[in-house]
This record gives C-alpha cells, structure tokens and sequence, in this order.
C-alpha cells in the first residue's frame, strides 16, 4: 500500500486494475488485500491514494472514520469471508468532522452520532496541548483502531491470533503522502 502511495504522491501511478477486464476478472467474487476504514471526505479516495484497482481494496468511509456496529459487522465480514489480513484506519489532516466535534456546541440531528464518537479523541488532544486540531485527528484514529483490536467476538480474538493486523496511518491532503502512525 505505501508503495502505491509513493507512486501516486509522485504522480507516477499504474492504475493497473481500473479497466474493463479486471472489472470482468472480479465479477465472480472479491479477494482484496486490505481493509481500509477512512472519513467519507472526497478528498480522500483510498483506491487512488494507494494506486489499487478494483478488488484490491476493501473500503469503509464513514465521516471521522468512526466505529459503529455496522462498520464493525463490514469489517468482520472482509476479514472472516474475504480473507483479508490487514486492517487501516485511516484518518486526515483538516477532518470536517473532527473540527465539528471541536467547534460544536450540542449537535443537532444525526451528525451528533459522529461527533459525540469523536469528542473523546478531542478530551485526550485538549489535555496534551499543542495543535489541537492535529492531535485530535490523530488520537481519533489511535481511538478507533484501539475499539477494532478489542472489539469480540470476532477481530479481538484474530489480532490475538496474528491472523490480522489493524495499522494507524495519516494522509496529508496537500502532499498526498500517507504516514504510518504507531
């Protein structure tokens, strides 16, 4: 994946996998080679941050890349039925929804659901110091990953395993790069 990543950073992608006969190849079933749980900004777009082609990349885009049971149930399908060893959580540098869960007071309609997911991450940068906004979107990611490794009955007892691994990484809207946190 970082591989794919430098490529695109330098403007030298493949963008093998992207055409009507690999779409043909993968009618039949999928076998990607990693989950990727990103925010649903249309900024980041994994398949292209990455170079992969269709099937390659199993993707979850959520705003602030948040954890709720139906994301926990589409991870658990792609590592219990897909095979996939290799877990993402993605996050980004100027996260609308994390900056939402800074500036919002009470948060009205359902856009609450993600905010009130992400204020822990914003408790734990307050209390650092430092840039919030940055430290925020980094401990939100750290969060999530946190919830996936001890989330049973399914991917606590398979990190447990060594059967998956669940990275952190950031990806820097204005270089393109991805950084692999931990």
């Amino acid at each position: 994946m970082i591989e794919g990543n430098r490529r695109f950073t330098a403007g030298a992608m493949e963008g093998h996998g992207r055409d009507a006969r690999r779409r043909s190849e993968t009618v039949s079933g999928q076998s990607p080679f990693a989950v990727v749980l990103t925010c649903s900004d249309s900024r980041v777009v994994p398949e292209i941050v990455f170079d992969a082609g269709i099937g390659d990349i199993f993707v979850l885009r959520v705003a602030g890349n948040v954890v709720d049971d139906l994301v926990l149930g589409s991870i658990e399908y792609a590592v219990s039925h897909l095979g996939v060893s290799l877990v993402m959580v993605l996050g980004h540098n100027d996260c609308g929804a994390v900056n939402a869960a800074i500036e919002a007071g009470e948060a009205s309609g359902h856009t609450g659901t993600f905010i009130e997911a992400i204020r822990p991450a914003v408790r734990e940068a307050e209390k650092s110091g430092g840039d919030v906004r940055m430290n925020s979107v980094m401990a939100n990611v750290r969060l999530t990953a946190e919830r996936l490794e001890s989330s049973g009955p399914v991917l606590d007892g398979l990190v447990s395993e060594g059967k998956i691994e669940i990275v952190q990484a950031l990806y820097d809207l204005e270089s393109g790069e991805v950084e692999m946190l931990e």
